[in-house]
């Protein structure tokens, strides 16, 4: 399983690398989107998840499950979700204000 979650963080990296060095504003937008999944899923792969105990030390079982990677994972996704927001909307002003999405500007060749 392990080995699967990290192809699965690898996967999203190197697609969100790829994406972000493209030369258009939507799929650097995508791009910085994986790159925060592929964050999400680090963070929760770190953390070590079990299952079946409780989030805080309790009276009577010997274990417990670390509430602070869930934590940072759940803020993680709300500051994503709206630096998303902004960003998109960043996008689509300076589609308007300069006619293209070229992410220098310029037109295409």
């Amino acid at each position: 399983m392990e080995i699967l979650i990290a192809g699965l963080i690898a996967i999203l990296t190197a697609c969100g690398v790829y994406l972000m060095l493209r030369g258009r504003t939507f799929p650097v937008v995508l791009g910085l989107t994986f790159l925060s999944y592929a964050v999400n899923l680090f963070l929760f792969a770190m953390g070590r998840l079990t299952i079946g105990r409780p989030p805080v030390i309790g009276t009577g079982l010997p274990g417990y499950t670390d509430p602070v990677p869930q934590a940072l994972v759940l803020t993680a996704i709300v500051i994503g979700f709206a630096m998303t927001a902004f960003v998109i909307m960043l996008a689509l002003k300076a589609r308007a204000e300069l006619g293209n999405d070229h992410v220098d500007g310029k037109d295409a060749e």
